[in-house]
């Protein structure tokens, strides 16, 4: 099983910004340590020929919808300082 160990633990608190109580640091430690042994349980199991199932999945996003409506570029082209044939004009900033 694998095991934090102090130096681990302030390292983790210097990445996550965060202070650790004394008091608090074995219990931490241990339950941490645990977390770390689950981790290696899981790592070790053989999914090879497990096939994911997928039931039930529900897509949240909204339906594309296609808009063919030519005035949007007009009116955003309208409020430029300056275009040509569709096109914001911009002054060349690279030579």
């Amino acid at each position: 099983m694998a095991t934090l160990d102090d130096k681990l633990l302030q390292k983790l608190e210097k990445l996550g910004m965060i202070h650790i109580d004394e008091s608090k640091k074995e219990e931490i430690k241990k339950n941490l340590s645990d977390i770390l042994g689950f981790v290696d349980n899981i790592s070790t199991l053989d999914l090879e020929d497990v096939e994911l199932e997928r039931k039930n999945l529900k897509t949240p996003l909204r339906e594309d919808i296609k808009q063919n409506d030519s005035t949007i570029s007009e009116n955003v082209l309208k409020n430029a300082p300056d275009s040509k044939e569709g096109y914001f004009i911009v002054p060349k900033i690279i030579e």
